[in-house]
């Protein structure tokens, strides 16, 4: 089921049991997402000392009850979100503190999660141990944008390494979270479903005539690094387009757009006014969640280019990948063939795909 032939000439599409089955979708829980790295945040919403930001990792999905804290000195952390003690969730909603308190039995830890305190128990034996600290996550940060992971296999830099070289000259420390332009989409198709149509532009001509517009698709490339993929769109004479510096590999090209992925579901879509951060979150078998969070770093540049009418692109990929996941019930359906010259991302993914939930 899980064999992806890593000559994409003589490839078949993975099995279509990886959409269908809740089996796979269960496995994929452990293999796939607890192992890479995901969203936490970003640094605004834990801006100083005392800051306390309790979130959900994967909501619907994998459940987790996490939180960001800044301690006294300074230094921002991902911790667990449940007391040690009985399980209770320690912050229920975003505060300032000096300590995190449980409002069960009472138990103190510092902000870096450090057992501190706990009433009532002298005479217990053997405690405190490593056990009674709050579990630490580790933290990754690129800019202002926060990552971490459940149970962390790899470096961090093996997912987002090639992308920070690649736009690590864009001013990402002065990007700025805008909710006003940021959005929920609810799609009734698998999650992989969705990032395997992210990963080709090869239905742009067909599906986005919006977008085909400005970018040349004849221009259009891709490059495959280990944990993560490039997709560079080149703009049409008189388009919004990158100043590139001359230090950068793209310079000379007119780049409307970077379009990054990493596995398994984060999309970095780059302009020159800013990024359209895409999070593809599992909240079922047969549908996920597409957070649009946008951050802005020059914004007389917004609504122009490649980087222009985001929800209408978005309704449009939403309409074609769910009558994908309609299709792929059929009986009459199991594999299908890559175009060698437009579909390596999408072969590439499917590689990822085979490679984890095999380990």
């Amino acid at each position: 089921m899980f064999h992806v032939d890593p000559n994409i000439a003589r490839a078949q599409t993975i099995a279509k049991e990886v959409y269908t089955s809740l089996a796979v979708y269960e496995a994929s829980k452990e293999k796939i997402f607890a192992p890479s790295w995901q969203y936490a945040g970003h640094t605004q919403l834990a801006p100083e000392q005392g800051s306390i930001w309790p979130f959900t990792l994967l909501d619907g999905f994998m459940n987790e009850p996490l939180l960001l804290s800044r301690d006294e000195s300074g230094v921002l952390h991902c911790l667990s979100n449940v007391c040690t003690h009985r399980g209770n969730l320690l912050a229920n909603e975003p505060c300032k503190s000096s300590r995190l308190r449980c409002k069960y039995h009472g138990r103190l830890f510092g902000l870096d999660g450090r057992f501190q305190y706990m009433p009532e128990f002298a005479g217990v034996e053997n405690f405190p141990t490593e056990a009674d600290h709050l579990k630490q996550l580790p933290l990754f940060q690129w800019g202002n944008l926060l990552f971490s992971s459940l149970n962390p296999a790899k470096a961090p830099e093996l997912f987002f390494g090639e992308m920070m070289q690649r736009v690590g000259w864009l001013p990402l420390d002065n990007m700025i979270f805008r909710p006003d332009l940021s959005k929920d989409y609810h799609v009734k198709a698998h999650w992989a479903l969705y990032c395997e149509n992210y990963l080709e532009g090869f239905h742009i001509p067909f599906v986005h005539g919006g977008l085909n517009a400005v970018l040349d698709w004849n221009s259009y490339s891709t490059e495959l690094f280990r944990y993560s993929n490039l997709q560079l769109g080149i703009g049409k004479k008189g388009d919004e387009c990158f100043e590139l510096p001359s230090g950068s590999p793209d310079y000379g090209k007119d780049v409307a757009a970077y379009y990054f992925w990493v596995f398994p579901n984060m999309m970095f879509n780059f302009y020159p006014w800013g990024l359209s951060f895409n999070l593809v979150e599992p909240t079922g078998p047969e549908s996920c969640r597409v957070r649009f969070l946008v951050y802005v770093y020059d914004e007389s540049r917004l609504n122009t280019g490649a980087g222009s009418g985001l929800d209408q692109v978005e309704l449009e990929d939403e309409e074609i990948v769910e009558n994908v996941q309609r299709g792929i019930r059929s009986r009459f359906y199991r594999h299908g063939r890559y175009a060698p010259e437009r579909e390596q991302g999408t072969h590439h993914f499917h590689q990822l795909l085979a490679e984890f939930l095999k380990s």
